[in-house]
């Protein structure tokens, strides 16, 4: 239970200790209706607690037992008005209920901050994986990971098929289903996202009720962190400004109360780009206000990747037979992505660019393992947006996998693809920015360059 929430449950508690003064009062002046009335409220505000305790924490409480013996005291004591000595005995009882039912709460609802991670895609997980690990160390925090679902969105706008990815995440994350996991319950001290879209993505959609600006009601802290890094960019570079710019005004960054980005650079980029789109649709910001709500503390896709070796992976056997060459040593290894943006800017030149790379890799594969590695939502973008892409890249998928000279990679880990490999290939995309963090070598593919022969 959320700090806010017990702090509630103890305020109320507070109010019927106090109402208990009231009633001795009314009491001497003889004043049955307004007991009457009092202490129907006390039994409205020990229901409430009773009620609150048992959505986290279930049925069987001690705190829920003593309210229900402290609500059937106060039904005598209001049965029995007429009799004032009853009626002063069982006050005395209810006081003392009253005080065992705090002394339960005390103990079964410990003053410990909740936080809950709610991430959408689990290859997206590394984007708030450190801060999770550091919340889940802390002796006073209770941390939860729910992963929440998402819906393919159609090309007309209308929600395809669900994803519920919670079955995908490392070993030792602890997951919590979403299902059972009611934040208008639970109403934890922080809320952490990586998906800042809202309705706003043409592609996917997390499920509606996980809204950044439903997920606002919840908490008094809602924390937004970028599920992506990008190359650093200087003040003056108008054009790399002018590309990522969407980025900076989104349902996210706006209903957010703290949102966290890679640096202090980028910082006054996501500052300076919310303004300008805020006052062209008529709103008034506050820099200051801005200046506290945007964090330039890293990424913690920088901890991952920093902080993964290769002997902590578990390699697929299928992955090692396209790695190992006969004398059992290893061939290099070529990390090949594939990002949306090409796609969507070079259509047909991306399908003729993919060809002739695999053709290439192939005539050298006893030297060199192509580790191919698509954005995770490509084939969901061509079927939305590019549908007349759609039918030769799933038949290239098919002949790369049924071939088998190369690895695909679709799984949810895209560390393990990082780490693993010894050199980058490919568009432009946030995953040559953690390459270069890692201390690796990347190369940027052009479309336009075809090697004929």
């Amino acid at each position: 239970m959320s700090r806010l929430f017990r702090r509630q449950l103890f305020s109320i508690w507070d109010s019927l200790q106090e109402a208990h003064q009231v009633l001795g009062e009314l009491q001497a002046k003889g004043q049955k209706g307004e007991m009457a009335e009092l202490l129907a409220d006390c039994q409205d505000g020990a229901i409430a607690i009773g009620n609150q305790i048992e959505a986290v924490y279930g049925e069987g409480t001690k705190s829920v037992q003593a309210l229900e013996a402290y609500c059937e005291t106060l039904y005598h004591i209001a049965e029995g008005l007429d009799n004032e000595d009853a009626c002063r005995e069982n006050r005395s009882l209810a006081d003392r209920q009253l005080a065992e039912a705090k002394a339960h709460m005390e103990k079964e609802i410990p003053d410990r901050m909740e936080v809950v991670f709610l991430p959408y895609k689990a290859s997206m997980w590394d984007s708030l994986e450190s801060i999770y690990l550091a919340a889940r160390e802390d002796p006073a925090c209770d941390a939860y990971c729910v992963p929440i679902p998402y819906y393919d969105k159609n090309a007309d706008g209308s929600f395809g098929e669900l994803h519920d990815e919670q079955g995908e995440y490392p070993k030792n994350i602890e997951v919590t289903d979403w299902r059972t996991y009611r934040l208008e319950d639970r109403k934890p001290d922080i809320i952490f996202i990586h998906n800042p879209y809202d309705d706003w993505n043409l592609v996917t959609s997390v499920e509606p009720r996980f809204y950044s600006k439903k997920l606002r009601n919840y908490t008094d802290k809602l924390v937004y962190v970028p599920y992506f890094v990008l190359d650093e960019i200087e003040e003056d570079n108008k054009a790399a400004i002018e590309n990522m710019k969407h980025f900076c005004f989104l349902p996210g960054t706006v209903y957010a109360h703290k949102v966290i980005v890679q640096s202090e650079g980028m910082k006054k980029i996501y500052i300076d780009e919310y303004i300008k789109a805020a006052e062209e649709q008529g709103a008034k910001v506050d820099r200051e206000q801005l200046e506290e709500k945007f964090e330039g503390l890293g990424s913690p896709k920088f901890d991952k990747v920093q902080n993964t070796t290769k002997e902590d992976l578990e390699i697929p056997e299928d992955w090692m037979k396209v790695i190992r060459k006969p004398d059992g040593s290893w061939k290099k290894i070529i990390l090949y992505n594939t990002s949306i943006n090409s796609f969507l800017a070079h259509e047909d030149k991306m399908l003729r660019k993919m060809k002739n790379v695999f053709a290439i890799f192939k005539e050298h594969r006893e030297d060199v393992a192509l580790l191919w590695r698509p954005h995770p939502l490509l084939e969901n973008t061509l079927r939305s947006m590019r549908g007349g892409l759609l039918d030769e890249y799933e038949e290239i998928v098919r002949q790369y996998k049924e071939e088998g000279w190369g690895i695909f990679d679709d799984t949810a880990d895209m560390n393990r693809s990082v780490t693993l490999s010894d050199a980058y290939y490919g568009d432009g995309s946030s995953m040559v920015w953690l390459y270069q963090k890692a201390g690796k070598l990347a190369m940027i593919q052009d479309v336009d360059i075809i090697d004929e022969e």
